[in-house]
């Protein structure tokens, strides 16, 4: 019963609460412990959260999900785990989030209702709206960052704003784009997802394009704003957009040519190329923006970079 009700949690998509941390690591505090542990209490919560919704998502599912090839082996609609078993482990969850949010501050905590509120709507109406839909998933990417930034007490870079609108929202059209192309027998197209069937795999195509495009000069202009050389006193973070423009043509190259894409956290934490190219974007932003905290990094990087 332990590993049904772990597996009904979905610990692997937490790595999507990772966006909380963003304003830890752009605010320059990575190194400080008083602001490092509000972040990681900020990440158990979200995860708790997120966890909490997919429950939610998993009753209300159950017999969409019984005929989906793959969300069929879930716990609960495999029957591994009782709708009342279900709701009474989220209770328990709810409480855990409620204990969390007394040590935090209140826009935090106004965030993480928001975040609840937002994704109830989405699983009672929303899901099934096209377009909506997507944006609906982006703003909970959204409400990761301005949590994350919350619980630290700093401000957030509209162009960080804006770059996290534009990865979350390609990451929801490449998964609707994979599901489109997976669906074997369009007839049941609306029992897995009913809004499917106003997409197009065309379509998706389209706007996720745009999505990607978004994502790119959104970060490439984040890096050379005014606010962000005058923060980290260089114009060097321009160097890791290679890093972004290679993880966008990656999942893009996973997701026309390989077919995969319906799980962006199994594309993530699987693909060999995009996580050795998310660790070279980490460690290079890191030598960038934490260069003067780091001993003789200041006078090597003028060297390869006068």
């Amino acid at each position: 019963m332990i590993i049904h009700l772990f597996k009904l949690i979905r610990p692997k998509q937490w790595i999507k609460n990772f966006f909380v941390f963003a304003p830890l690591l752009f605010s320059r505090h990575i190194f400080h412990l008083e602001y490092v542990i509000p972040s990681i209490a900020a990440f158990i919560i979200f995860s708790l959260a997120s966890s909490a919704v997919y429950i939610i998502n998993d009753i209300m599912d159950v017999e969409s999900d019984r005929v989906h090839p793959k969300k069929k082996y879930r716990p609960i609609a495999s029957g591994e785990v009782s709708v009342k078993q279900a709701m009474l482990f989220l209770v328990i969850i709810v409480i855990g989030i409620a204990a969390g949010l007394i040590f935090q501050r209140p826009v935090f905590s106004f965030v993480i209702v928001l975040y609840l509120i937002t994704n109830l709507l989405y699983s009672l109406k929303v899901k099934s709206i096209v377009l909506l839909d997507v944006f609906f998933i982006s703003f909970g990417f959204m409400l990761r960052v301005l949590g994350g930034a919350a619980a630290i007490g700093v401000s957030v870079s509209s162009w960080m704003i804006l770059t996290t609108i534009f990865i979350s929202l390609f990451l929801a059209i490449s998964k609707r784009r994979s599901e489109l192309s997976q669906i074997v027998n369009k007839e049941n197209i609306d029992k897995q997802r009913k809004v499917l069937k106003e997409y197009s795999v065309e379509f998706a195509d389209q706007i996720n394009t745009i999505a990607a495009a978004g994502t790119i000069i959104s970060y490439a202009l984040y890096t050379v704003s005014e606010r962000t050389v005058y923060t980290f006193g260089t114009e060097k973070l321009i160097y890791t957009t290679p890093f972004v423009i290679y993880g966008i043509f990656r999942y893009m190259y996973l997701m026309h040519q390989k077919n995969l894409g319906e799980s962006p956290t199994s594309i993530v934490t699987k693909d060999i190329p995009i996580i050795l190219d998310v660790l070279a974007w980490f460690v290079f932003s890191i030598l960038i923006i934490y260069r003067q905290s780091i001993p003789y990094l200041p006078q090597l990087l003028q060297k390869l970079y006068p």
